[in-house]
């Protein structure tokens, strides 16, 4: 269970067509943004911004998106894009298994 480079999000266009094509959830945590796509593979891209605090508070989100998506894998192509909050880093793993799960299921 690995992230290759090639389950990324990296364009601008890509994270701006999810936004504005795909389905927005939120949740206490995190806010994901999800669109359906021809390719196999699932992508997620990670939109920590500095409203959510310091570089290391930033760094320490994204690893724990990563962290979530790696162990629940989405099937077939879908592009995931995760906005963190920052209640994310003082919540215990277990509650963001929970809420990342349930909105990767929720449909719109």
């Amino acid at each position: 269970m690995e992230f290759h480079p090639s389950e990324h999000v990296r364009k601008r266009a890509d994270y701006e067509l999810i936004y504005k094509t795909g389905y927005k959830r939120s949740g206490r945590l995190m806010t994901m943004f999800t669109r359906d796509r021809e390719a196999a593979t699932p992508r997620l891209g990670i939109a920590a911004t500095r409203k959510m605090g310091p570089a290391v508070e930033r760094n320490r989100a994204k690893r724990l998106v990563r962290e979530l998506f790696r162990h629940h894998k989405p099937a077939g192509g879908i592009d995931v894009v995760v906005v963190p909050r920052r209640e994310m880093l003082d919540a215990p793993y277990a509650r963001l298994e929970a809420e990342f799960c349930a909105l990767l299921r929720k449909k719109s």
